[in-house]
């Protein structure tokens, strides 16, 4: 599983960041969490193909966060895409990206899917879900964690062969799920040779958020959570005001939710040319932090 960091600034775009859009690439499956003015441009910098995408999750309406949408969908026309597109919304929504999409003058060549999600949904997708929850901003909004389904625990060959079965056909049937019934008349269920099942990857994004109980239940455990960190914390103030948080406040969610790593993105323009004050900040309460930049990509491996 890879993410790529295809926008990273918030509110205004600048020379070295454009706005909010992460591409989520699993297996042959591309995903993509919001979609901001040029998105389309940053996916093909990053050689991912908009024709590749499965479905789209937009955090909220603010135009930071979904302006690209238009743009994205007329591109997608005039490369002549035929297969429909999955959009997903905060409820309510709907009708205000469907407007949106009608604005442009183009044919549309394929059929969008305009969904609703509401925070505590579970969406169940092909081998993993999407989960949602609330969070603190003042228009309707969603975080998102993506939850793969877990996986079979390791067969032990050593108490398998212990128990009379040997390396082969049995080996896979356990594996299965299935019992294996011996000569002797004994039978072995696969619980008895195969460990417990072991999790799937779990990658978080909060969007625009205050620090938040919501956040740090969504984020339990999780692989990666990607958190807003607009304001270093000497502007906690401001950052409250426009209901955004700290790299402070986003290492306390990572710390108390028990991640593996944080993701600091949304970026105020003001650290354009120095970003470092908010590494530092948030690497004071959660070490394992990095600072997300346009088209970084990062790697998410499973734990064994």
């Amino acid at each position: 599983m890879k993410l790529v960091f295809l926008g990273t600034s918030g509110s205004i775009p600048t020379v070295k960041r454009g706005l909010p859009a992460i591409a989520l690439k699993r297996g042959r499956e591309l995903l993509l969490f919001d979609v901001a003015e040029g998105t389309q441009r940053q996916m093909a910098l990053a050689h991912l193909s908009p024709m590749k995408l499965d479905a789209i999750f937009i955090t909220h309406l603010h135009g930071d966060h979904f302006l690209g949408l238009a743009g994205l969908a007329q591109t997608l026309s005039l490369m002549n895409r035929t297969r429909p597109l999955e959009i997903y919304c905060p409820a309510g929504e709907r009708e205000r990206i469907e407007s949106y999409l009608r604005v442009p003058i183009y044919t549309l060549t394929f059929d969008i899917q305009v969904r609703e999600l509401r925070p505590g949904d579970d969406l169940r997708r092909e081998g993993y879900r999407i989960l949602t929850s609330d969070v603190d901003h003042p228009v309707p909004s969603l975080a998102y964690a993506l939850v793969e389904d877990e996986r079979p625990g390791h067969l032990d060959p050593g108490r398998a062969a212990a128990l009379g079965i040997e390396p082969g056909p049995d080996f896979s049937r356990l594996k299965a799920g299935q019992s294996v019934k011996l000569r002797d008349g004994r039978v072995v269920r696969p619980e008895d040779v195969i460990g417990p099942p072991r999790p799937g990857r779990k990658i978080v994004y909060a969007g625009d958020t205050r620090p938040s109980e919501h956040i740090i239940e969504l984020a339990r455990d999780a692989d990666v959570l990607i958190h807003d960190c607009t304001l270093a914390d000497e502007l906690a103030e401001k950052a409250a005001e426009s209901a955004h948080s700290t790299p402070s406040e986003a290492a306390e969610v990572a710390k108390q939710a028990n991640v593996r790593q944080l993701v600091l993105i949304h970026v105020s323009p003001r650290y354009e040319d120095d970003d470092s004050v908010l590494l530092e900040q948030a690497k004071k309460i959660f070490p394992n932090t990095v600072m997300a930049r346009d088209l970084m990509e990062l790697e998410v491996t499973l734990q064994e």
